[in-house]
C-alpha cells in the first residue's frame, strides 16, 4: 500500500496538546493590530484555519486582520510568504 502524503503526515509529537495547559477565550478575544509581531503556534484541537506544519513556531508580522483570521507574512528561506491563520493557532510575541 503506497504511503500518506497528508496534510498532517508526521505530526504525532508536534500536533498533540498537553493535557496541563487548557487555552481558554483569551486566544479568540485579544485584539491584533497590522505590523504586530506574533507566533505560529498551532492549536491541534481546532482543524480550521490551521497552517501547514511547515510554519509551526515561526515568526511573523500581521499584514492585515480578517474578523476572524489573521494574513500573516512570514520568512521562509529567502522568500516571504503569506499566510492565513485563524486567531486560535496565532500568540503574540513576548521577548520576557
Amino acid at each position: 500500500m503506497p504511503r500518506s502524503k497528508g496534510y498532517r503526515r508526521k505530526t504525532r509529537s508536534l500536533l498533540t496538546k498537553d493535557s496541563k495547559v487548557s487555552s481558554g477565550l483569551s486566544s479568540i478575544i485579544r485584539e491584533y493590530k497590522v505590523n504586530d509581531r506574533v507566533v505560529i503556534k498551532i492549536n491541534p484541537s481546532i482543524a480550521k484555519g490551521m497552517p501547514h506544519r511547515r510554519y509551526h513556531g515561526k515568526i511573523g508580522i500581521i499584514e492585515k486582520v480578517f474578523r476572524r483570521a489573521l494574513l500573516v507574512n512570514i520568512k521562509d528561506g529567502g522568500k516571504t510568504k503569506k499566510i492565513i491563520a485563524r486567531m486560535e493557532h496565532v500568540n503574540p510575541l513576548n521577548y520576557n
